[in-house]
């Protein structure tokens, strides 16, 4: 609808590739998800935009996950849905992204699978 605001999305993501692919599937769904290196440049850009959904790269070497999920949770309201993907093979870090209040918490080849069909209801839906 004219004038609608689209929610937006945030990704932390350090893989350009991978990055490219996530970001080009939002822009074709019609949404809008800005991507960022670091966890430091997320938060920052999280307190001015208050994104609907966050979707992070649990590899990603600047993610203190425990303290990120806590800091993003205390900068927006509504609490933005955080969506985690990582290695299927990292079962701790998968875990910690689950009691850190992750919602969905993928193995990337999951993750990849239901992209395409998932990330319109990550993005219109607050946790």
């Amino acid at each position: 609808m004219p004038g609608e605001k689209r929610p937006i999305g945030l990704l932390l993501c350090d893989d350009l590739i991978f990055t490219s692919r996530i970001v080009g599937t939002a822009r074709d769904l019609g949404f809008e998800l800005n991507s960022f290196k670091t966890a430091e440049a997320i938060l920052s850009a999280a307190s001015k935009n208050h994104p609907s959904c966050v979707i992070i790269d649990l590899s990603n070497a600047s993610l203190r996950l425990g303290e990120f999920a806590r800091q993003l949770k205390s900068l927006n309201a509504p609490v933005p849905r955080i969506v985690a993907y990582g290695s299927h093979v990292d079962t701790q870090t998968l875990q910690a992204a689950r009691d850190a209040g992750c919602d969905p918490v993928l193995a990337r080849s999951k993750f990849v699978e239901i992209l395409p069909s998932a990330l319109a209801g990550w993005l219109e839906s607050q946790a």
